[in-house]
């Protein structure tokens, strides 16, 4: 009979930075019992066109997924929580949330329709039995309300799984972090902690919130004219300094972008949000004195479809921004969207409003740990053994590296896909399992490697040719070839010359025997290879071709 053992697996989140997913189990290599820790998405970019969402592809968990017993998540940010209703459904497991993290995931349900999965609504510091897990949330401070970390004990040993978090001495919303039930952890003896390794490369500490609402109070009291303030719609505790600084400069603020008003509708609900608070309506905002009204809005990465690319681009029905205006980005530059980010302030700029960023103003600080903030908490924790996430592979390395200065006895770098033994005599790598992505193209979920991404990439390169040709019972071309382009260079465009394409494919089909010409097969081949040769000699690129052979009756 094989052994009993305490493993972890992370199928997303590991050697990447977004869509966390984590699995912990308890049992024989043969009979395991699980829980999930986090669920959550990255975003499509200019390699994955057409696509919204992607995903860590859950299917090592749905091949066991009568033995899951719990989603339990950490906090609400997107790379946590937002491919919770595209894959609760298929999990069919009871998912565990602190109120404000609830109140967003049962939004998401509701938009997909899913009316069935079991959302279950947790006070902070829960504790609760799922399985062979006896489970504890613990406060924790981060970018967004109700950051919790996981305790899980097990009869093999007790585990901290972080989840994001930060130390901040003085939120501006919400409690500090419980490093009095950390502390007794170590105490303890905590055989193992997980941990977000985002800022190891970082000296120093974060930085409080407070200090940044101070900072933001002077800077917007200087201004004149409009402002418009962008920030990650989640951060509820920047939100509410917006709001207090504004005050104090005698503005009223309007809210600008459908995320922006889902997060606040959501804290609201659940009454996080300080008295008092209040926004004025976009259409009424526009009838205030320039220097008496703020608008707080989405887009602080540079979206396309968020409100400060559409007023960066004079189309947003409800503010125009002009000379004297201020912009101010009060967020940073996740890696990956620096050229939106900079486009978009270049866009600001060509209308004549002042952009303002960390760069040049105190207006932001991160939700992740730096380097002396990782210090306290091994301080607090003392782990045994340290598995750092939530990082690429640069992160993760470091983080393991730094973790054994700190004390631990033993690390572990984890890539996704990787089945470490923690108990006993962990970590070890005992397995490999699959750990790809699913992608959300529209309303549908593609395994990586569909045909319709693979072709779509093809597309964005070089376009498409499509090509029409008639041939007759004997094999003679009874019109003329028909050739249409999308997105390739035409005669129309400087340097190229494709008067001769539909004459080049004519000639290799008519090369053709004729007993070759009565099969589709080899007509729409020598047509291909013809226009192939056709663009390497005019273009050097090979737009995806698309060959219709159609017969006449006589």
């Amino acid at each position: 009979m094989s052994r009993k053992e305490l493993v972890f697996l992370p199928l997303g989140g590991s050697g990447e930075i977004g869509m966390n997913m984590n699995l912990y189990g308890v049992g024989s290599a043969a009979n395991r019992q699980w829980i999930m820790i986090d669920c959550g998405v990255m975003f499509g970019d200019l390699t994955t066109p057409g696509v919204d969402l992607i995903c860590p592809d859950p299917t090592y968990i749905l091949e066991e997924k009568e033995a899951l017993h719990g989603l339990l998540l950490t906090h609400g940010h997107e790379d946590h929580i937002g491919a919770v209703a595209l894959l609760a459904p298929k999990l069919g497991c009871p998912i565990y949330a602190t109120p404000f993290t609830a109140a967003l995931v049962a939004r998401k349900l509701e938009e997909y329709g899913e009316t069935d999965v079991e959302l279950n609504i947790i006070d902070m510091n829960a504790r609760f039995q799922l399985g062979p897990f006896d489970i504890e949330y613990v406060t924790l401070t981060h970018s967004i309300p109700e950051p919790s970390g996981v305790i899980l004990r097990t009869e093999l040993g007790t585990v901290l799984h972080t989840g994001d978090w930060k130390i901040d001495s003085s939120p501006s919303l919400g409690p500090l972090t419980d490093s009095g039930t950390i502390k007794k952890l170590g105490d303890d003896g905590l055989l193992a902690m997980v941990c977000d390794s985002t800022n190891v490369l970082s000296s120093g500490e974060s930085g409080s919130e407070t200090a940044v609402k101070k900072s933001l109070t002077k800077l917007i009291a200087k201004q004149e004219g409009r402002i418009a303030v962008t920030t990650f719609a989640s951060n509820v505790s920047r939100v509410v300094s917006i709001c207090e600084a504004a005050a104090a400069a005698d503005r009223s603020v309007c809210l600008l972008g459908r995320s922006m008003l889902r997060i606040v509708d959501a804290a609201e609900e659940v009454g996080i949000l300080p008295k008092g608070l209040s926004f004025v309506d976009p259409k009424d905002a526009g009838h205030l004195p320039r220097q008496h009204v703020l608008y707080l809005c989405t887009g602080s990465q540079g979206e396309p479809r968020a409100a400060l690319s559409r007023i960066a681009r004079n189309d947003h029905r409800d503010l125009i921004l002009s000379e004297g205006d201020t912009v101010i980005f009060s967020s940073k530059i996740i890696p990956g969207n620096d050229r939106e980010i900079y486009n978009l302030q270049n866009d600001l700029v060509e209308l004549g409003v002042k952009v303002i960023t960390e760069k040049e103003e105190f207006v932001h600080v991160s939700g992740h740990p730096c380097r002396e903030e990782l210090r306290a908490m091994y301080g607090w924790a003392r782990p045994r053994i340290a598995i750092p996430v939530h990082g690429e592979a640069r992160h993760l390395e470091e983080h393991a590296e730094f973790a054994l200065e700190l004390g631990a006895e033993k690390s572990f770098a984890p890539r996704n896909g990787d089945l470490i033994r923690i108990a006993p005599d962990g970590p070890e790598r005992i397995d490999e399992v699959p750990a790809g992505r699913i992608y959300l193209d529209g309303d549908v979920l593609l395994p990586d490697g569909a045909p319709p991404l693979r072709e779509r990439r093809k597309l964005s390169y070089a376009g498409a040719l499509m090509v029409s040709l008639v041939l007759d019972k004997k094999g003679e071309l009874a019109d003329e070839v028909i050739v249409e382009g999308i997105g390739i260079v035409d005669d129309e465009e400087e340097g190229a010359d494709n008067v001769g394409l539909a004459d080049d494919i004519e000639d290799a089909v008519l090369d053709l025997p004729k007993t070759k010409r009565s099969d589709d097969e080899a007509v729409m081949l020598a047509a291909k290879r013809a226009a192939r040769a056709y663009f390497d000699d005019v273009w050097g690129k090979r737009p995806v071709i698309i060959t219709h052979v159609h017969r006449t009756a006589s």
